[in-house]
């Protein structure tokens, strides 16, 4: 199947944005994700040739960003459950989301619009508990907080 035209010419787009060219292998593997629906070989062999890497290499860059091997969602929760954020009520927010959206950590929705998923760290152990959701932070969660977050995602 391979990438579409569309994909490599905003590759190419992201490319053009940075002094090295490799700058834009994290978008790469993004837009070929969303393009071919899934990382794996083939999304690795597609992108590698755009950078003058071999697919083995963007595989390696790929492995090491969670964002990469979540379950697909339209919008992924991570919720940092490190040693912060536990301490100020980070499993009470994975229970609370898990009760909302009738899932488990770790899982999707039937329907692919959500997701839950633990993380180790997102960077904001001062603002704890936090939660991410695609590229959105949210800080200093309570359930209410989480309750109206939800809410408004569950709307659009």
């Amino acid at each position: 199947m391979g990438l579409s035209a569309e994909t490599q010419e905003k590759i190419r787009a992201e490319q053009a944005r940075f002094p090295n060219p490799r700058g834009a292998l994290l978008a790469a593997i993004y837009l070929a994700r969303d393009d071919l629906g899934a990382l794996g070989p083939e999304a690795f062999a597609e992108v590698a040739p755009l950078f003058g890497m071999r697919p083995n290499e963007v595989a390696e860059v790929a492995s090491f960003y969670s964002l990469f091997n979540l379950p697909p969602a339209q919008a992924v929760i991570q919720v940092c459950t490190n040693l912060p954020c536990c301490l100020r009520g980070a499993r009470g927010l994975v229970r609370e989301l898990e009760g909302r959206l009738g899932i488990k950590s770790g899982t999707a929705t039937p329907d692919g619009r959500f997701a839950i998923v633990e993380v180790e760290c997102l960077g904001s152990c001062g603002t704890a508990p936090m939660f991410q959701i695609n590229f959105d932070y949210h800080e200093n969660l309570t359930t209410e907080k989480v309750d109206e977050i939800l809410d408004a995602y569950l709307k659009r």
